[in-house]
């Protein structure tokens, strides 16, 4: 394995890993009292500060084309809601299963793109998008065998369809052409409109009541956030958006791992299997589309 795969790997973990530290960071914020639309406003302005001053930094141009404004306020608003959904579901179950529903985002960006867009659904897929779906219903029982929150449930699934939704935004439109950076940028502030009318403008946003907690406050903007898209990004370069996307397992394996470890949440053989299903469904729907397009160049390549 040359050096810039092994960078690629590495760099791939580092961002899903990063990603899976939402709840390492945010439930302290909810111990305290502190409320979903506080948390997250705190969460985007203070990414959108260290996304603007990166960008200031590698002299990159802050222009938008008028033409993307609106798309990029709707891709921003998804974005926000797949969010404040995903945050929402904390209070209603443990965020490690939480983190394993949101997984399936990639089985969803498939349904939408054969209902939507037509795209051919292979045998494979099917079968992914069974295994993911008998997985999350192993999931959907507590430890002590009581049926989770229906609402828990329903604001995971929301926050999973919105960002799934946005993906396909984003890769449907002229944004693809935006830098990953830029497009970020935009998104988490077009983002924090939401929990400005949310908080009525800002009169109901609770303070961060020790220096403790802002530390905590701009870990939760800068890891989950900044860390886990550029990382990403750079492992995109080095080995591809699929083996990335793969590694993105690791983001629901991060959140189990602390949501076991610091927060005290039980691990049975049960959930252990629902995550490994899930996880295995969103495995196969990523490499099976990737080993479909290497048979597709490779019949062009024989026929020519």
């Amino acid at each position: 394995m040359n050096n810039n795969k092994t960078k690629g790997f590495f760099l791939g973990a580092v961002a899903a890993a990063s990603y899976g530290m939402n709840p390492l960071f945010t439930l302290p914020l909810y111990n305290v009292g502190m409320g979903v639309d506080s948390v997250l406003f705190y969460r985007y302005a203070l990414a959108v500060v260290v996304l603007g001053v990166m960008m200031k930094m590698q002299k990159q141009s802050f222009a938008i084309r008028k033409a993307d404004l609106w798309p990029l306020c709707i891709m921003g608003l998804l974005f926000s809601f797949s969010s404040l959904f995903l945050f929402m579901s904390y209070n209603y179950m443990d965020a490690g299963i939480a983190s394993t529903i949101l997984f399936v985002y990639p089985v969803l960006v498939a349904i939408i793109m054969a209902v939507v867009f037509k795209e051919k659904v292979s045998l494979l897929t099917l079968f992914s998008i069974a295994l993911a779906f008998a997985g999350i219903s192993m999931l959907c029982k507590s430890p002590g065998g009581k049926t989770l929150s229906l609402t828990g449930i329903t604001f995971v699934f929301l926050s999973s369809l919105s960002y799934a939704i946005y993906i396909v935004g984003v890769n449907r439109s002229s944004l693809k052409q935006i830098p990953i950076a830029k497009l970020t940028f935009y998104v988490l502030l077009f983002g924090l409109s939401v929990y400005v009318v949310r908080l009525r403008f800002c009169m109901d946003l609770q303070a961060v009541p020790t220096p403790l907690l802002w530390i905590n406050t701009l870990l939760l903007a800068v890891f989950p956030t900044v860390v886990s898209l550029v990382t990403m990004t750079k492992a995109i370069h080095y080995i591809g958006s699929t083996p990335t996307a793969i590694l993105g397992a690791l983001e629901p394996v991060t959140a189990l791992f602390f949501g076991v470890l610091v927060f005290g949440e039980q691990l049975t053989p049960r959930i252990i299997l629902g995550v490994f299903m899930v996880i295995t469904a969103v495995t196969l729907i990523i490499g099976g589309k990737s080993l479909l397009k290497k048979r597709k160049i490779r019949f062009q390549h024989i026929g020519k």
